[in-house]
């Protein structure tokens, strides 16, 4: 996730996947559904009513994996290679880079397990679904506090907080494991997911392109403390979009559908 790039468009995928969910949930709480089995509808009973069944969250995380992973392969110079080897010695190239696409096939692989469970077995599978979840969340986490070992200033600030934001969700997504209904854990996941999302395309701009036009400073304090101001305001500002998501959806499910 290096560049600017690297940082929008992986926030905005785990941005909209945590609106989703706010979505999911929202229309459990006023419709008194089980969050993981929503009722799907089909709109006709002609050719295209097994189209219209077809869960699409898994398709868009496998496209989305494609979708970065091209990204991340587009920005490398050179030959994408793990290992070199120059006058006998061993050398590991393109270590962050590796660690994206580590955390790319673990989307990857949650998509496909989403697909199979959702679309392809007899019958849904959420434990199956939840548990790819969870081992992606244990890769990111270690995934992400390795890679700040060399960072410094904003840039190490940030990601301390990215990664406390993804340490939450871990827990969450964890818990969920043993209590895969209770409606307070899906809101949390929602809340996280956001989050993370949210910050992730902050820190894009805050270190590749300062909306003011001025670069962060890594040796001025006022800008390492103003980091975990902005942080604070993005908790305000998915608290808050939270609870514009259950708004609408009261007025959709109560008043328009």
């Amino acid at each position: 996730m290096g560049g600017f790039e690297g940082h929008l468009y992986p926030g905005l995928s785990l941005f909209f996947y945590g609106l989703y969910h706010a979505r999911l949930v929202s229309r459990a709480l006023i419709c008194n559904y089980p969050v993981q089995y929503l009722p799907r509808y089909p709109w006709s009973k002609g050719r295209w009513a097994r189209l219209q069944q077809v869960c699409y969250v898994g398709l868009v995380k496998i496209l989305s994996a494609f979708i970065l992973a091209a990204q991340e392969l587009h920005n490398i110079q050179g030959q994408f290679v793990l290992i070199s080897k120059i006058y006998h010695q061993r050398n590991f190239l393109y270590r962050k880079q590796w660690q994206h696409f580590t955390l790319y096939m673990a989307f990857f692989l949650s998509g496909c397990v989403d697909v199979v469970s959702q679309n392809l077995l007899p019958q849904r599978c959420a434990a199956l679904e939840q548990g790819a979840q969870a081992l992606g969340m244990f890769l990111f986490l270690p995934l992400m506090v390795s890679h700040i070992q060399d960072s410094e200033g904003v840039e190490l600030q940030s990601h301390v907080l990215l990664t406390q934001a993804i340490f939450l969700l871990a827990l969450v997504v964890v818990a969920e494991l043993w209590a895969p209904d209770m409606l307070q854990l899906w809101v949390m996941k929602a809340f996280f997911y956001m989050l993370t999302g949210s910050w992730l395309i902050q820190i894009g701009f805050m270190l590749y392109k300062p909306i003011s036009g001025y670069k962060w400073m890594d040796d001025d304090e006022n800008d390492i403390i103003f980091v975990t101001t902005f942080f604070c305001w993005h908790v305000a500002f998915i608290a808050i979009l939270m609870i514009w998501v259950y708004g609408f959806s009261v007025v959709w499910y109560c008043y328009i559908c």
